[in-house]
């Protein structure tokens, strides 16, 4: 993970470089060295990463992320500050910032920043990647022999892999349970959620618990795409269709640090909403 530094205190760049070298949390790829920011010489070092303090000297860190993305819309942007008003923080992730770590500078935030961050970046890359091959695959069979109803689970799991839930231990159980529901022909509002977990498991309980922690990942993910570009194919498609867009909204506040708390999560909802997509 290639990192930037956009600060206009050396000491600050010092300890942000000596921190992410020694902690082993990416590579740094170039920083400002305390000079006002120049959208150019980022660009050219291609970071993951961009680490931009909020107040700067000639051009403030928001101006900087508003500009970088009009022509880039997927390095992550993460915002220094000492900033606690919310006003602030509000228009500090409408400009287009990810995260935010706060000064002082202190080593366990950044670790756990960045490594959220690097988290974020390799699902996106393997949703990515999934999505190419999946993609390919369908173009390249013949005729008549593309997958219609009988590859429903294939349908599933292209569906999870898109809202980046396919590396979490619910998934599997998500598509039990959804097989289940379509080979019985029973509609989702016919059972609780005790119900249908019971139906396919030994252990209803643990169940449920998966499945509630893989779709409350799975809001997350749909909120950051909604943060990073209102417009992202995925973000539309699936956040009125899986998850309540109220509860969507309410992630995205939460990740902008609106409000105390995300969205709730619906295991009804997102398995209704799973299936009629599969069964498009």
């Amino acid at each position: 993970m290639r990192i930037y530094i956009v600060e206009d205190d050396l000491s600050v760049i010092n300890i942000l470089e000596d921190i992410i070298e020694t902690q082993g949390l990416g590579e740094i790829c170039g920083d400002c060295g305390g000079e006002p920011a120049n959208l150019s010489d980022v660009l050219r070092a291609k970071p993951d990463v961009v680490l931009v303090d909020f107040f700067m000297p000639v051009k403030d860190g928001v101006e900087f992320v508003k500009e970088l993305r009009t022509v880039n819309t997927t390095i992550k942007c993460i915002m220094i500050s000492q900033v606690s008003a919310k006003e602030l923080i509000s228009k500090a992730y409408s400009a287009g910032i990810d995260f935010f770590i706060s000064k002082p500078i202190n080593l366990i935030e950044v670790r756990s920043v960045l490594k959220n961050v690097e988290q974020q970046i390799t699902n996106e890359h393997t949703l990515a990647n999934i999505r190419r091959m999946f993609m390919n695959e369908i173009d390249h069979m013949p005729k008549g022999t593309k997958p219609e109803s009988d590859d429903y689970g294939r349908k599933l799991k292209y569906i999870l892999n898109r809202v980046g839930m396919s590396g979490e231990k619910g998934c599997p159980d998500i598509i039990k349970i959804c097989e289940y529901l379509h080979e019985n022909h029973i509609p989702v509002s016919n059972l609780s959620v005790s119900q249908m977990c019971e139906a396919v498991s030994d252990s209803p309980k643990n169940m449920e618990q998966r499945i509630r922690r893989t779709i409350a990942a799975g809001m997350s993910n749909i909120a950051h795409m909604g943060i990073e570009d209102f417009m992202n194919e995925t973000y539309t498609l699936y956040s009125g269709t899986l998850f309540s867009f109220e509860d969507v909204k309410a992630e995205m506040d939460y990740l902008r640090g609106k409000r105390s708390s995300g969205g709730k999560v619906s295991i009804k909802k997102f398995i209704d909403g799973l299936m009629l997509e599969a069964e498009r």
